[in-house]
């Protein structure tokens, strides 16, 4: 069963809701509303209140400190096969993850950095010979619009890196992970796969696969934490505890995931 637009268009919602920076956002300007109102102490309080737990809130989720720790939980789940070179599998199966389409600026349509990780993680596995298969699946994640097939731009990608085309399948009207997995099952059937995504994103992406019925072997690459814990202080940058975009998008995209796998286990998918 495919996701319609409006249940995507309802998982995207929530995630923006659940983001940091929409939070950091939120507070000052629930802050502004009361401070419209006419003076009193009860209401001054509320507006110092909510203004301070919005900086609070972003210095702590913009620190190295905070989101190394909370992407890499994620990207521990699952460590790295230990694969020897009997191993065989019946595919490998990619999951796209981002294109940065052409236009009047940038002259052609350029593989964003999961994409481009993801593929090549998945060609080098198929180029050891584990699996006769490389199934590269994603589509057009949009709700509004459309935009490229990520799968057709993987294949492109993958036949740059040397890989046949007949030795690859594609499914290219996937938008979420759970349509992923469904997408692959017909492609496939019941069959045993290496799963190649960021390792952050495999809590998520190896139960729903495995609900599928496939026998599953996590491959995670992509990785963003080097150490998890820190090894020693040596690892510490003094920079790290400064507030940076960076580490606010790493946040960022630890909330997407922890939502992603309530929402997916609300509502069945798991």
């Amino acid at each position: 069963m495919e996701l319609t637009p409006f249940f995507i268009g309802l998982y995207k919602f929530v995630k923006h809701g659940l983001y940091p920076l929409t939070w950091v956002v939120l507070l000052p300007s629930a802050a502004a509303i009361l401070a419209l109102f006419p003076f009193s102490p009860k209401r001054l309080r509320w507006v110092r209140l909510l203004v301070m737990s919005s900086l609070l809130l972003l210095v702590t989720l913009s620190s190295q400190l905070v989101a190394t720790p909370l992407i890499g939980s994620l990207e521990a789940w699952y460590k790295p096969p230990q694969l020897t070179p009997s191993d065989r599998f019946d595919a490998i199966v990619v999951l796209g993850r981002g294109i940065d389409e052409k236009g009047s600026l940038r002259p052609t349509t350029e593989p964003s950095s999961y994409f481009r990780n993801r593929t090549t993680c998945g060609v080098d596995l198929y180029q050891q010979g584990y699996a006769p298969t490389l199934v590269l699946t994603g589509g057009d994640a949009r709700v509004f619009g459309t935009g490229l097939q990520e799968a057709v731009e993987m294949k492109r990608w993958a036949v740059h890196l040397g890989v046949p085309e007949s030795a690859m399948m594609i499914d290219a009207e996937a938008r979420s992970t759970y349509e992923n997995a469904t997408g692959t099952k017909r492609l496939l059937g019941p069959a045993s796969i290496l799963l190649v995504s960021s390792a952050s994103h495999l809590p998520r992406a190896v139960p729903v696969f495995t609900k599928q019925g496939f026998r599953v072997m996590p491959a995670p690459c992509d990785y963003i934490s080097r150490n998890l814990p820190r090894e020693s202080w040596n690892d510490i940058d003094p920079f790290d505890f400064l507030p940076n975009d960076i580490a606010l998008q790493h946040t960022r995209e630890a909330v997407a995931e922890v939502a992603g796998v309530v929402i997916y286990w609300l509502t069945g998918k798991l």
